[in-house]
């Protein structure tokens, strides 16, 4: 392995051999050449380790079988932890680079920039064949400059896959979690090591499919308010003073139908409650339903409730 090692690419595996094979593909083709492949398998059977082991890109690749299955987050976690490179690339099996020069462009920015956290702008492709592509505007980029807190209103970062970072061994994704682990994390890196840059070219391209553990968790809550609740443990308290992070609470609160705290409760979370949560269903209690699920009415009760009570906040 070279020395000096810069990018680490991170790959938690389970399985999806064909899916593997294209990334690895898109990884052997890439002009920047100082890089390891760190492979963390969940499979019980052998196809990923042969792969592996038979494909082109071998040389640069390190293999681990996990001895009992870690799954999502924790793999990702045994990834970065076996890894040797100075920056840390996470690319899920399923996800693959835009072309080859990719990793060159990844590269260049962080050399000619300061920051330890870059993402890019990247292209959703969907299993029918059809293409968005997924960009970062410039109010945006900027309040999470300002706030990385923003992120609960909206992951305008995008999958791990479109990012780049440089190794901190002190944090690590959240096992915990899987729905909110990427934005938990965006936001613990962030508070550390200030600001995320952005680079505005289409680098990575995410493969969307149902089975997705993200999608699977949307709406289900059981996973969705825990995970939520979890996630506000480690948020600055102040951040709620922003409307865009209030409103997404007021949003979260709404689209579970959460109408008293027996419902959280019942989601098995049993951690500390922000302050601002039992007034917030009060408000929404008051407000009838059909109103409180239009989302244009449901904004302008939001926004008088936030000019109303943020000087408590």
């Amino acid at each position: 392995m070279e020395e000096g090692l810069f990018i680490s690419i991170c790959v938690p595996a389970y399985q999806r051999t064909d899916y593997l094979k294209r990334l690895l593909d898109s990884i052997n083709i890439q002009t920047f050449r100082n890089f390891e492949v760190v492979i963390t398998d969940d499979s019980t059977g052998p196809e990923v380790q042969d792969l592996a082991m038979r494909h082109p890109l071998k040389s640069k690749i390190r293999y681990f079988r996990n001895p009992s299955t870690l799954g999502t987050p924790e793999n990702w976690n045994e990834g970065i932890r076996r890894s040797k490179g100075d920056w840390i690339k996470i690319m899920h099996d399923d996800d693959w680079f835009s072309g080859p020069d990719s990793l060159r462009l990844f590269t260049e920015a962080i050399k000619k920039g300061k920051a330890l956290f870059w993402f890019s702008a990247y292209t959703n492709v969907f299993p029918d064949g059809h293409i968005k592509k997924i960009q970062i505007n410039t109010l945006d980029l900027n309040a999470l400059k300002k706030l990385p807190e923003i992120l609960v209103a909206a992951n305008r970062v995008g999958p791990p896959s479109a990012t780049i970072f440089k190794k901190d061994p002190s944090i690590e994704f959240d096992n915990r979690m899987r729905w909110l682990v990427d934005i938990d994390f965006y936001i613990r890196y962030l508070k550390n090591h200030p600001p995320a840059e952005y680079i505005p070219l289409n680098l990575v391209r995410i493969g969307i499919s149902s089975s997705q553990v993200t999608r699977s968790s949307f709406g289900n809550p059981e996973i969705e308010i825990p995970e939520r609740l979890m996630l506000s443990e480690k948020l600055d308290r102040t951040s709620i003073r922003h409307i865009r992070v209030f409103d997404s609470w007021w949003r979260f609160l709404r689209n579970l139908s959460i109408r008293d705290m027996a419902q959280i409760e019942q989601s098995g979370y049993r951690g500390e409650i922000p302050g601002f949560i039992p007034p917030m269903i009060g408000r929404q209690q008051k407000i009838p339903r059909p109103l409180l699920r239009w989302g244009v009415t449901s904004k302008i009760f939001m926004i008088l409730y936030f000019l109303k009570s943020r000087r408590y906040l």
